[in-house]
């Protein structure tokens, strides 16, 4: 037994083991998540500078452990990875009952063709909110629109505080949260100020994420215009343009392929010695020409100027052009910047904040400082879904059930073999059935046999032979063989007695893998279907919830092998009783024929018994 106790000690101990430690942040924060951000030519394959720039963190059921953090997301906090020096960060939507999350951190100076490592420490219920909106964004960039702003003007996440004039239609279900719905005729002003101010051959980056409502459609994105200057981005038949207008005349240049209607394309405008436009993160076209001075407010979603569904005329230079119609579709996360953002800025953009941000951010296992529950047992176990618990908690009662008939029918075989053994002994004394019929009692004291059915099965044989003997001391052919069919009914309600309750295993072993199976698929199921709504792909995000998915298979297997050894043990065990009983009732038969056939039972006297001269 001692042995036994050490080796579940030793798998214990395996199994909570934890992985290998790191410095800790802060030991008021109980669990942590490493996260690694891929820039390399297996990541993201990002070659370009990149520098200081916001990421978006995809937290969902999947690779987050929300039933720890706070309701709220307030004891969230990110830690460079040398857990010393803590990252801004700001949270634009947190659901811990949906289990979602949408969190900015600014990672500085990021480097390009490399792996970065940081941290997420959670669980801390004392701890109390420290975002920080404003210092997640550097000072070069002049305005931020989430879009969070449920039919109100969007609010401007950065120092600047270029808060928009003018409310926004929401667009639910964006690629990041919610997002803004323009249906060609309503806009939305942009205030100047001096953060936003553009000076001729000055630089600047203007990016969003934009999803065309219709094929081959055209309209105006953005457009700010000062006297004869002016910079509109939109989209005309599919393909996204940028107009650089002066003095002089526009100059316009636009994208090769045209984007598709209802999927979302990371649109980036960049002006600095050449103005360059950036699709889904690569270069798409390029125009020889320099920022031109524009200090007015703009408008999103629309020309300034141009509004409502019939076009004005537009002074931009020498003579009047018509103002495009207003673009029809949903936009998401806008930013300004007052530089010129590099090639790998903006590929960061378009790769973490994407639908498909695997190869660029991915999450590690969660840990606990000096903590059991940091296993990898423990972190399948925090994984399992309800539905899983449900059906978990069922092969637990089916578990139960066939242990109990285990145990119990093993300890009434072991009694029927016992009891078996000595009613054998008595019975192979006994040199005829004459003597033990005439007796109230045919062996004596039967207290030892009443577990047997043999002992049974013969007092069944001496009540029918009473009752044929009465008058005479002689049974016929017909005689004992309806006494021999009464005797085989009474071996067919023995072995009823003995399989009692074993098809409860039959079920356990059939039953218990079909139970773990249907507890797999539903979770594999809901751990796709919230990788899915979250937008989040990676094997980080996968892993944990097919892990805790198959433990349910696992759980209908631990019910149907015990029940499966436990089944072939007991049937081979009850087969042998019963073949017993067979063999004794073949023996009683002919042992009544010898005594009984020919009047014999009525001449002998009991005291030539071998029994009762033995006693």
């Amino acid at each position: 037994m001692s042995r036994r106790n050490s080796l579940y000690l030793v798998v214990a101990s395996l199994l909570a083991c934890p992985q290998a430690a790191h410095a800790w942040w802060n030991s008021d924060w109980g669990g942590r998540k490493p996260f690694r951000l891929d820039t390399s030519a297996a990541g993201a394959n990002i070659t370009d500078t990149i520098g200081t720039v916001p990421v978006l963190i995809r937290l969902h059921s999947g690779n987050f452990r929300f039933d720890a953090a706070k309701e709220d997301g307030s004891d969230l906090r990110f830690v460079a990875a040398d857990d010393k020096t803590p990252l801004k960060h700001h949270i634009e939507k947190y659901d811990a009952l949906l289990g979602e999350a949408l969190v900015w951190v600014a990672i500085p100076d990021l480097k390009p063709g490399a792996k970065s490592d940081f941290w997420l420490y959670y669980k801390n219920p004392k701890a109390v909110a420290a975002e920080d909106p404003k210092g997640t964004y550097d000072p070069d960039t002049a305005l931020v629109y989430h879009f969070a702003e449920r039919n109100q003007a969007p609010r401007d996440s950065t120092v600047w505080a270029n808060h928009a004039l003018d409310p926004a239609a929401s667009a639910d279900g964006a690629l990041i949260g919610m997002g803004l719905k323009l249906d060609g005729t309503k806009t939305v002003g942009i205030p100047s100020g001096s953060s936003l101010a553009w000076s001729a051959g000055g630089r600047m980056t203007w990016s969003a994420w934009v999803r065309p409502g219709e094929a081959e459609t055209t309209g105006v994105i953005f457009s700010r215009r000062d006297g004869a200057n002016g910079l509109v981005i939109g989209v005309e038949k599919g393909r996204p343009y940028v107009d650089v207008v002066t003095s002089t005349g526009p100059q316009r240049m636009a994208a090769v392929t045209p984007v598709q209607a209802n999927s979302w394309h990371h649109l980036a405008v960049v002006a600095g010695d050449e103005f360059v436009l950036y699709l889904d993160g690569a270069v798409s076209a390029r125009l020889a020409a320099k920022l031109p001075a524009l200090n007015t407010s703009s408008v999103v979603g629309g020309e300034k100027g141009g509004l409502g569904s019939a076009a004005q005329p537009v002074q931009v230079g020498p003579g009047a052009v018509p103002a495009a119609p207003g673009f029809k579709g949903d936009l998401d996360e806008l930013q300004i910047s007052k530089v010129d953002r590099s090639a790998g800025y903006i590929q960061v953009l378009a790769v973490s904040e994407g639908t498909d941000p695997a190869k660029f951010a991915a999450a590690g296992q969660d840990e606990e400082g000096s903590s059991w529950s940091s296993g990898y047992f423990a972190i399948i176990i925090r994984s399992v879904t309800l539905d899983g618990w449900v059906v978990i908690g069922l092969l637990a009662v089916m578990s139960f059930v066939s242990l109990t008939v285990m145990v119990s029918k093993a300890a009434y075989l072991s009694a029927v073999e016992m009891a078996d053994a000595r009613f054998q002994a008595k019975f192979e004394k006994l040199a005829d059935l004459s003597w033990s019929v005439e007796r109230d009692a045919p062996l004596g004291d039967e207290r030892p046999f009443r577990a047997s059915p043999l002992h049974r099965l013969f007092r069944i044989s001496v009540m029918e032979i009473r009752k044929r003997t009465r008058v005479r001391r002689h049974l016929s052919a017909e005689a004992i063989e309806a006494i021999r069919a009464t005797l085989a009914a009474g071996l067919v309600r023995e072995n009823q007695r003995l399989s009692q309750r074993m098809v409860l295993l039959t079920i356990a072993i059939s039953g218990g893998p079909f139970l773990g199976l249907l507890g797999t698929v539903v979770g594999v199921m809901i751990t796709f279907a919230s990788i899915a709504a979250a937008g989040d792909v990676n094997v980080n995000a996968i892993a944990p919830g097919i892990a805790a998915a198959l433990v349910a298979t696992v759980a209908g297997l631990v019910v149907a092998i015990p029940a499966l050894f436990g089944y072939n043990w007991l049937l081979t065990r009850v087969k042998e009783v019963t073949a017993t009983m067979q063999i004794f009732v073949d023996e009683l038969v002919t042992k009544m024929a010898e005594t009984y056939a020919n009047g014999a039972g009525g001449d002998e006297d009991p005291e030539i018994s071998i029994l009762a001269a033995a006693e």
